[in-house]
């Protein structure tokens, strides 16, 4: 192994360690299983094959494994037990004993390879330890410079050790991004590309982007007397913020806009103008809701738990303040505390109202005419029943009325015709 300098080498590894965090067992390890594949491939060996390297003094020596036999059949992977006892006298048949081999020109074989072998691991292990460090980094916020940005396609920052990529849906939309323009971001993830270069997916659209700056520009969010409970955005336009404090004597949404607000104010540059709501958040549904509902005025919320839906009343001047351009602030309100909120003006929940009497009494009114037709139609059956009952008694009456006429009249004739002929006599 002369092509080697020893002293160097082992100087180099020991440098490695110190200045990369790359572990010198790891590089001598790695480095052995290399040195057998380079001594298989040129040399046409078998699989009995070992390289060890003396992590001290830089050594390297390579061994043949061979089975201990009575008499050697295959000097390949053979060796007689009288041959064995001169490398190890506790040898025995059946064990294994390492045969030392001294090839030709492996020194340069071993020089190439271990130049190699030391570059790759090198890389892989800084690609590792870039990986770990940044995805120890997810969730924070991060900074660096635009390497590329056209429109309509993913930004591209140099993060320092890794390449930051920031998607289009990433990006706030009132945002144009120049090269070498400094910008902060929100790690969301850090994946393995396809050589296995670390990436981190950048986002300045993130809701937690919000969030994190809050933390960094309030030392009271920081320190924790005061906590950001929730967070909704509608990037590049507008942003709510709830925040609380469990100290009664902090103000949570004084201490976030700060003296003359200079505190918020930083936020807002950083996101190039984004109007942020700062309210207070409350354990009262209908308090938290009315405050999520600024700047706009709200008279009454009215709340069903269950449902997690709330009906709110306000003036009807701030009808359309509470409700937002295109809906805004009732959506961010609604994203905020995770409830469906319907927004009515005063007048409209006083029409809601009144219609909502009109259909309590319509029902007692049907009722009645309900009612009143079904005794129309009791007495409409009870008189057809009494008419058809009465028709056979009618009709027998007419029939006896008239037998009783008939006979009268049959009666009356013999009497008639005496009479007649009476008269006639005395004539």
């Amino acid at each position: 192994m002369k092509q080697i300098d020893v002293k160097e080498f082992i100087s180099a590894m020991d440098e490695l360690e110190k200045e990369r965090g790359i572990s010198k067992a790891y590089l001598v390890e790695s480095l052995e299983a290399a040195l057998v594949t380079a001594y298989k491939k040129n040399f046409d060996s078998v699989d009995n094959v070992k390289v060890t390297i003396d992590s001290l003094s830089g050594e390297i020596h390579i061994y043949a494994v061979m089975d201990v036999v009575e008499e050697s059949e295959d000097p390949l992977l053979e060796i007689s037990l009288k041959d064995a006892k001169k490398i190890n006298k506790k040898a025995k048949v059946g064990e294994t004993v390492d045969v030392e081999i001294k090839p030709k020109d492996f020194g340069r074989i071993a020089a190439q390879t271990a130049k190699q072998v030391v570059v790759q691991k090198i890389r892989e292990v800084e690609r590792d330890m870039v990986f770990n460090e940044y995805n120890d980094k997810k969730g924070e916020i991060v900074s660096g410079l635009v390497q590329k940005a056209d429109d309509g396609s993913a930004i591209i920052i140099d993060l320092g050790k890794l390449e930051g990529i920031m998607p289009v849906k990433e990006q706030i939309p009132t945002e144009n991004y120049k090269v070498n323009d400094k910008i902060r971001g929100y790690v969301m993830s850090v994946e393995k590309g396809a050589k296995g270069n670390p990436q981190a997916i950048i986002s300045r659209s993130h809701p937690d982007f919000v969030r994190r700056l809050f933390e960094l520009e309030i030392p009271e969010i920081y320190e924790g007397l005061i906590e950001v409970k929730s967070v909704s955005r509608d990037p590049g336009n507008r942003s709510k913020v709830a925040v609380y404090s469990k100290n009664e004597n902090i103000d949570p949404v004084g201490s976030c806009v700060g003296q003359k607000g200079v505190r918020i104010q930083n936020i807002i540059n950083e996101l190039n103008g984004e109007k942020i709501d700062v309210i207070e958040w409350s354990e009262e549904p209908s308090a938290y809701i009315a405050a999520s509902l600024l700047p706009a005025q709200v008279l009454a919320v009215d709340i069903r738990e269950e449902e997690k839906f709330a009906q709110v009343i306000v003036p009807d001047d701030q009808l359309s303040l509470a409700i937002g351009k295109a809906g805004q602030n009732a959506r961010l309100a609604a994203r905020l505390n995770n409830w469906k909120i319907d927004i009515k003006s005063e007048s409209q929940f006083r029409e809601m109202l009144m219609k909502m009497q009109e259909e309590a009494e319509n029902p007692v009114e049907e009722e009645v005419a309900e009612d009143t037709t079904e005794v129309a139609q009791e007495v409409d059956e009870e008189s057809v029943e009494e008419v058809v009952e009465e028709k056979p008694k009618r009709g027998r009456k007419k029939k006896e009325e008239v037998e009783e006429t008939a006979q009268e009249v049959v009666e009356e004739k013999p009497k008639r015709g005496r009479k007649k002929k009476e008269v006639q006599e005395e004539e």
